[in-house]
């Protein structure tokens, strides 16, 4: 049914107030907003404030008697009939949407993989740097299904050949390092962050990673088995106006790419239709400068966009802490506590991390002594933060 264009202008005319009250962490009470917006506008505010964490409090006629203040949104009494039927109404025009629920998962799976062709392949690493770590692009195009994906989410790779048992290798998962649109902002690329893995057996002999190694030494044209794409941990909030912290170690940093990347690239910016306006913060760890993955990039950010972007390193090899020893990404953590849990006690702000397991006792030691500073019990607030969907973490 086609429904004429009068009938809905006159709709979206009327304004509505909308009362909501956002989860804060720590002793301090709730944050209680009011917004006024036209029902058209409904939609969009409710997925920013779910977003957030907020839960409705009530939803009237702007100027009607029931239109609640910021003061009267507290717990009240029994004795204010008007507010239930308001928000009953508005719940069935407007069904709550579970977060996520429209994320590409699986297009792609182990039995029926998508055969991605490798367009580049090439290192990161400036001279002096430790190891091997290599940007590695695929083509997508051709695919039916197109396998789509956002930013934050992995793709699993099956490198060539069999294991020891003389089956086929399994896949591994690797964290996308491009947008959606692909670094080349057609939509039809992804790109990855892989770290040739080596160490050292029992036997004193060197050992190198089946799949990374497989990856590193890729060539253009090659065809290669991709899966995927898996994971909602790490994707970004709607929320234009969100904060976001992040802490990266290594490859850890291909999902906070795809992030800059979305808010801070002006092609991206145009293509998304998303103008980011709250404040990213990146904290960066490497064993020497040289490691540093994509530097060039987040110090242009950081020159074009002084006011949204923050960039701090911790470079062990080359740096001390207060304590004389080498400089980790938790002693960064600590040494800026203050201002990371100012950020944090706004419902808006979320925190990302992603690197290497061993990183994360660490930033757990460190942001327990700066809640701690602030009369906080951070085993009590983590929780919070990841029920209110705003603690976001891969290791491995």
């Amino acid at each position: 049914m086609r429904v004429s264009n009068a009938a809905t202008e006159h709709c979206n005319e009327a304004l509505f107030t909308v009362v909501a009250r956002g989860p804060q962490v720590g002793a301090k009470p709730s944050v209680v907003q009011t917004y006024t917006v036209a029902m058209n506008q409904f939609s969009a505010l409710f997925k920013r404030l779910g977003a957030t964490g907020a839960k409705i409090v009530s939803v009237n006629g702007a100027g009607e008697e029931g239109s609640a203040s910021p003061a009267a949104a507290t717990p009240a009494p029994a004795k204010q009939p008007a507010k239930k039927p308001a928000k009953k109404a508005v719940t069935s025009s407007a069904p709550k949407k579970k977060p996520h629920a429209d994320v590409p998962v699986n297009t792609y799976k182990p039995k029926t993989p998508f055969m991605g062709t490798v367009t580049e392949n090439y290192s990161l690493l400036k001279d002096g740097a430790i190891g091997r770590v290599q940007h590695i692009t695929f083509d997508l195009s051709g695919g039916d299904p197109q396998l789509k994906y956002i930013e934050g989410q992995s793709i699993g790779i099956i490198p060539e050949g069999e294991d020891a048992n003389g089956k086929p290798h399994k896949l591994r998962l690797y964290s996308i390092a491009s947008t959606r649109h692909g670094d080349n902002l057609e939509g039809n690329t992804v790109s990855l962050c892989v770290r040739q893995l080596e160490y050292k057996n029992d036997a004193g002999e060197q050992i190198y990673g089946v799949c990374s190694t497989y990856l590193c030494d890729i060539e253009p044209g090659t065809k290669v088995k991709i899966t995927g794409p898996v994971g909602k941990e790490m994707l970004l909030p709607d929320d234009e106006d969100a904060n976001i912290i992040m802490l990266a170690t290594g490859t850890g940093i291909a999902p906070m790419r795809t992030y800059l990347r979305r808010m801070f690239e002006p092609r991206e910016q145009e293509a998304n239709g998303w103008k980011f306006r709250g404040k990213a913060w990146l904290f960066m760890g490497a064993p020497k400068t040289a490691n540093l993955l994509y530097d060039e990039d987040f110090l242009h950010y950081e020159k074009e966009y002084p006011d949204n972007f923050r960039y701090t390193k911790a470079i062990s090899r080359e740096q001390q802490n207060a304590k004389g020893g080498r400089m980790y990404i938790q002693d960064r953590v600590l040494e800026h506590a203050e201002e990371i849990f100012a950020m944090i006690e706004d419902p808006k702000t979320h925190v990302y991390m992603c690197g290497l397991r061993g990183m994360e006792p660490g930033i757990d030691e460190a942001m327990t002594a700066a809640a701690a500073a602030k009369g906080l019990d951070w085993a009590e607030l983590r929780p919070q933060l990841k029920k209110a969907d705003r603690w976001h973490v891969e290791t491995y």
